[in-house]
């Protein structure tokens, strides 16, 4: 067996050829790193440790699982991504073929090679009963709150993804943002030289402060496209650190997906999830 470390300290990888059948990756593991068995337990259910057969390579989870000859086993370390804060997601409707969930401020879409024990996904395969893979159809940026759909098998991922990339799927969002802006009023820019169009539906002013509660329709999807649009009109939302004037790090971003409204690819039903008022964001939710 040989190892290829690239780095030490607090964040390294190690590749594994595997040269023998029948040992386990937690055998393999603990003679190439010097972490303890029950650690390995821990990163492997983190989602740090990945297995390679041909051209395939995935996560594995399983300590005890027999590696064979021609494999490769990678584990990627990383003592700050391991030890970041889990977040809880709340379920809003489990639908067989799909759950929707509120993901939190703070909680990751996905993961990474480093680990996926932070992710929304995640905790849907870890907390959904009866107990389902969790596949990924479309993303929140880890400082939006919201609505977010799980699909929980390959089919059911490919329909739902499908709808998305067609744009078949209405999604809302409230966002408190700075100043009061003109509505309604449609923000077609593009974004990354790609289509971008926000609609601003209707606002409400905050406690006759200069501040505003937008509610917000997309029709495309791009990165960070609500939080650019309304910086480009001099709206910024409120806690965004990146695109506005954020002055306090106790105020997270303050938007929410609240709302979700499609046609089920698999009944044919019209499927409307929404977010009650405590959920929207608020100057009184500090972290």
């Amino acid at each position: 067996m040989t190892a290829n470390l690239k780095t030490v300290t607090d964040k390294f990888e190690k590749h594994l050829n595997i040269s023998n059948d029948n040992l386990t990756a937690i055998d393999i593991l603990s003679e190439h790193t010097g972490f303890s068995r029950q650690k390995i337990k821990q990163i492997m259910q983190k989602g740090a440790v990945w297995l390679t057969q041909g051209q395939s390579t995935r996560r594995i989870r399983r300590a005890s699982k027999k590696l064979t000859i021609g494999q490769t086993l990678h584990l990627y370390y990383d003592a700050h991504i391991l030890q970041q804060t889990e977040y809880s997601a709340r379920l809003i409707a489990d639908e067989g073929d799909y759950s929707v969930w509120f993901k939190p401020s703070g909680m990751l879409s996905q993961g990474s090679k480093y680990g996926d024990h932070g992710a929304i996904y995640r905790w849907a395969e870890t907390h959904l009963q009866p107990q389902r893979n969790a596949f990924l159809v479309h993303r929140l940026d880890k400082a939006t709150s919201g609505l977010i759909i799980i699909a929980h098998s390959k089919k059911a991922a490919a329909a739902l993804a499908k709808m998305f990339s067609e744009r078949s799927i209405d999604k809302y969002y409230k966002a408190l943002v700075q100043g009061i802006p003109q509505v309604p009023m449609s923000i077609d820019k593009p974004l990354e030289n790609k289509k971008a169009i926000t609609n601003i539906l209707s606002l409400e002013q905050i406690n006759n402060s200069d501040n505003s509660l937008l509610d917000i329709q997309i029709l495309t999807g791009r990165k960070h496209q609500i939080r650019q649009h309304l910086s480009y009109i001099k709206h910024p939302v409120i806690g965004d650190r990146l695109y506005g004037k954020a002055e306090n790090d106790s105020i997270d971003l303050c938007l929410t997906a609240y709302k979700i409204i499609f046609i089920s690819p698999f009944d044919n039903q019209k499927k409307h999830y929404e977010l009650g008022s405590e959920f929207y964001p608020s100057l009184y939710n500090p972290k």
